[in-house]
């Protein structure tokens, strides 16, 4: 049950995005409690006509029942590896059977991260994932590597790593054709600050990752312009009370979202209390780091050039142990951060969409439950567990109710 890594698609990708439907009688979904930029509304409805969320009730709308469920938007996840068995590194059949898996769990909004490879390897890549970019099947590309920190590695060829030179990061901007989204960078590093201003200037992201920076490096990389921090308190320094590092830079800063692995692996429950309680649901994204295992089981895997066991859910390299990204799906998130975490509805639907789509440029359309915005939504029984996905009107995963 393995991944390969060495194919690289070259023709166009197939879509998984089907042209709009016409003649589509409208929906309500009515009787859930659905969650708002608002609030909750308790018996509240929601109209979709066509691919979008609609103000007025047409007269033939069909009127499902939805009582003793929760109605919230899709999910978006900013840093996703693969899923299904497959990777978003592979050929085009293989990003789009990831993006197909996640989409049954409730990310209707997916940015694809590449990992650690040679040049040419991650340009080629990058060529294919605009494509699909293009086409509406993805949101957009995360570079995470080769720009990290051999000492903070994680799942990270050592060998294929490299100083952040601002020439080479715009290589792969150039490469993504305006689909870059995110680049991770240890932004300590030759040439770091410098990239991090290049990534500003194009409208890219910055996001400090994989990094031994200081507190006071990472002060200096958000004031050039970093505004992420990847997977915090993972492939970083520990917070120390004479040396807090990054996290607490990173925390403090109102500029700066926190991006956090919420799977009961990556992060003790306190550490996400202490980022929720620093942040707050508007600062912080919920992401999975999902590799090919996601939504699939355990085996032996590839990430980038790196092999990879899967055991009980968890995945670790063969070498060395490390954790190597996740096997979670953002349905199971939601359900942990609620049941388990005790966060309020809310704040977990704004910290896997709303926030997000902010960050991601894309609240004018995805993100919250609101009229003229793409119909992608999530239907959650009482016990929080996914019952129906909607992506642009079109049922993912039908909740078969009348």
């Amino acid at each position: 049950m393995a991944t390969p890594t060495g194919a690289r698609g070259t023709a166009r990708p197939a879509t998984l995005d089907p042209r709009p439907a016409t003649g589509r009688a409208p929906v309500v979904l009515s009787g859930a409690h659905v969650v708002l930029p608002t609030g909750t509304v308790p018996h509240g409805r929601v109209t979709v006509d066509g691919s979008r969320i609609s103000a007025a009730t047409p007269t033939d709308a069909q009127v499902i029942d939805v009582q003793n469920h929760w109605l919230v938007p899709g999910f978006v996840d900013i840093h996703n590896h693969g899923g299904g068995g497959a990777s978003v590194s592979g050929p085009a059949d293989d990003v789009l059977q990831a993006v197909r898996t996640h989409r049954r769990h409730g990310t209707t909004t997916l940015v694809a991260s590449t990992v650690t490879d040679d040049m040419d390897v991650l340009i080629r890549q990058a060529g294919l994932l605009s494509e699909l970019a293009e086409q509406g099947d993805l949101a957009g590309i995360h570079f995470e590597g080769p720009f990290i920190s051999p000492c903070r590695k994680g799942a990270h060829s050592e060998a294929l790593l490299r100083d952040p030179d601002p020439a080479e990061v715009r290589k792969l901007i150039d490469a993504a054709r305006g689909r870059a989204k995110m680049v991770t960078l240890a932004t300590e590093l030759p040439g770091g600050l410098d990239s991090v201003r290049l990534l500003a200037d194009h409208g890219v992201i910055a996001a400090v990752g994989h990094t031994d920076a200081t507190y006071e490096q990472t002060v200096q990389a958000i004031e050039a312009g970093a505004t992420v921090a990847t997977h915090l308190f993972n492939a970083m320094p520990a917070l120390g009370h004479r040396s807090p590092g990054p996290i607490a830079a990173l925390l403090e800063d109102e500029r700066v979202t926190v991006e956090l692995i919420n799977d009961g692996v990556h992060l003790h429950p306190a550490a996400l209390e202490l980022a929720f309680r620093h942040a707050g649901a508007g600062r912080v994204a919920f992401i999975t780091d999902a590799m090919d295992a996601a939504g699939f089981g355990d085996g032996r895997y590839d990430l980038g050039p790196l092999a990879v066991d899967v055991t009980d859910g968890v995945a670790r390299l063969v070498e060395g142990g490390s954790i190597a990204g996740s096997t979670l799906t953002l349905d199971r998130a939601f359900k942990r951060a609620v049941t388990v975490d005790r966060l309020p509805v809310e704040d977990v639907v704004a910290a896997l969409s709303a926030t997000p789509a902010r960050l991601l440029g894309m609240a004018d359309r995805v993100g919250s439950l609101e009229p003229g915005k793409d119909a992608d939504l999530v239907l959650l029984d009482e016990n929080f567990d996914l019952k129906g996905v909607m992506r642009r009107g079109e049922w993912v995963v039908d909740p078969q109710l009348t």
